[in-house]
């Protein structure tokens, strides 16, 4: 990555010094931290700084998605168990596709990469998209995740800084490593989901072999409005397969497209992949006895505590008849939810569920939910009218088309009755922009990396290595820093295989917190 200076585009654009604003022109005093009730949130709606930011980050991109551009889809269906493990799932949720064991459900599923364009590599080390839509008889319900079940980052305002590390450089549109372990080196939460994506698990064999997870803490909602949290994970009953970088890189070599292949063919042949939907359920609160926050996206929450329970089962059974009509054009958005499913306060899920149907908007249009993919399998009856490809009205059955608006007594649309109790946990505490109190960085990246057969161990340093060895010596030196805090000897390999001085490193950060203390002039308060 080039230190070149060069002159700015014009005079206009020059800041006076290198001090972060927002687009007004205001001081930004803290880019880390949504502003929420207590450092666990929830978020408030006034986060300027941030509305800023992920509106323009949602626009970034015309008309391809931003993140997820590569993309293969399918039709199928749900079916529920009609239970939570051995028990009732209706004392856990009143969400009516769970209910009545054998119940069918239509989907449809987007399997995706992340940062990469449209016509990229279906073999390139990336996180993998899982998205499922169901059409219940409540309206849609979108289950938006990825193959992995943690992420890089807990809060939504890091989430266009870490796209923008990992895409192309702005200048050459090359991707470059540096880049990327600039920020990761910087963002040492991210170190557990760094473990995973540079190990083969970095590299899905393909889409049917592949789990999936929500990633983000939602909630059930039971009849009584009592909620729970709960987390979600899809199991292949194809079994799960990886690949190594240089088996990735053959495949590459004949087909690019393998993945997507892979899936229309299996489904041709009538051989249909199948998921198995299983939660882990955590009764809501701040779990003090944890050592870290069940909230934050960056962990997992150990099974021996939280088992994994199944509810059901997906299977993809009918390939796209358009990809552009179906598999380009479908829209997910993780605040699409139905009756008895609700949020949690991740910081990270409040953020995503603005930006994603707000990226919808711009991308598709604003009537991107007329579009028969798109559209839940029920009567839509809305006061929602005009704008860009309207081409119906949302009108009900005896509706007075000429009442758009609520209340009314001109034969207008009218509140639905509530199908049982509203949730409403309670919610107390400062305004503030701070980090959670338990982010516990390391352990579960260290835990990872010593779970880890040989294999997937040799694989993690060796792709690690390669990616670092064009970064700059100091970010190699706080990439190696902060893999020794998860665990000593993947630490120790990092740096042999990069020729630093494990021991050096250490020192220059001991020395560093020591000079600073050191050195550091005494001043009287004001």
């Amino acid at each position: 990555m080039s230190e070149t200076k060069k002159p700015p585009t014009s005079v206009t654009d020059t800041p006076k010094e290198q001090t972060l604003t927002t687009r007004q022109g205001h001081p930004v005093y803290d880019n880390q931290n949504l502003r929420t009730i207590g450092s666990r949130g929830p978020t408030t709606l006034e986060n300027y700084h941030f509305l800023e930011k992920i509106t323009h980050f949602d626009r970034e991109r015309i008309p391809e998605r931003v993140v997820h551009a590569r993309g293969a889809g399918a039709h199928g269906y749900f079916e529920t168990y009609g239970k939570v493990g051995d028990e009732n799932i209706a004392n856990y949720t009143r969400a009516k596709l769970f209910q009545e064991a054998g119940k069918r459900t239509p989907v449809f599923v987007r399997f995706s990469s992340v940062i990469h364009g449209g016509h990229s590599p279906e073999t390139l080390r990336d996180p993998r998209g899982f998205a499922v839509k169901f059409y219940t008889e409540d309206g849609n319900w979108d289950l938006v995740g990825n193959n992995l079940k943690v992420f890089f980052i807990r809060d939504a305002m890091k989430f266009p800084d870490m796209v923008h590390a990992f895409k192309p450089d702005p200048v050459t549109n090359v991707q470059d490593m540096g880049r990327f372990f600039d920020f990761i080196s910087n963002t040492p939460e991210a170190l557990h989901m760094v473990t995973f994506l540079f190990s083969p698990w970095g590299i899905p064999a393909n889409y049917r072999q592949m789990q999936g997870s929500g990633v983000n803490t939602y909630k059930w909602v039971n009849q009584d409005g009592e909620g729970v949290l709960v987390k979600y994970h899809w199991e292949p009953r194809q079994g799960i397969k990886n690949l190594t970088q240089e088996e990735a890189e053959a495949i590459q070599a004949k087909d690019f497209n393998h993945a997507t292949l892979d899936l229309y063919k299996a489904i041709e042949r009538g051989e249909f992949p199948e998921w198995e939907l299983c939660v882990q359920i955590m009764s809501d609160g701040e779990h003090p006895e944890l050592d870290f926050d069940p909230l934050d996206a960056t962990k997992l929450w150990p099974e021996d505590r939280f088992p994994f329970l199944p509810v059901g089962r997906m299977v993809l059974d009918r390939n796209v008849v358009d990809y552009h009509a179906e598999v380009e054009q479908v829209a997910f958005g993780t605040g699409v939810l139905v009756d008895g499913l609700d949020f949690s306060d991740d910081k990270l899920l409040q953020g995503r569920t603005f930006s994603y149907s707000d990226t919808q908007r711009y991308r598709v249009g604003s009537n991107y939910l007329q579009l028969p993919i798109n559209a839940p399998q029920k009567q839509v009856a809305t006061n929602q009218r005009g704008g860009q490809m309207a081409y119906r009205v949302d009108l009900a059955l005896g509706q007075n088309p000429h009442v758009n608006y609520e209340p009314s007594s001109l034969g207008g649309l009218r509140e639905a009755k509530s199908a049982g109790k509203d949730h409403t946990p309670t919610v107390q505490g400062p305004l503030v922009r701070q980090k959670i109190a338990r982010q516990n960085n390391f352990q579960q990246a260290g835990e990872r990396y010593r779970l880890f057969s040989d294999f997937e161990r040799d694989e993690l340093i060796k792709n690690l290595v390669g990616a670092l060895k064009d970064a700059r010596e100091d970010i190699q030196e706080r990439m190696v820093f902060l893999f020794s805090q998860c665990d000593e000897d993947y630490g120790r390999r990092v740096a042999e295989g990069l020729s630093l001085d494990v021991q050096s490193v250490k020192d220059k950060q001991d020395q560093a917190v020591s000079q600073a203390e050191e050195q550091g002039h005494e001043a009287q308060p004001y």
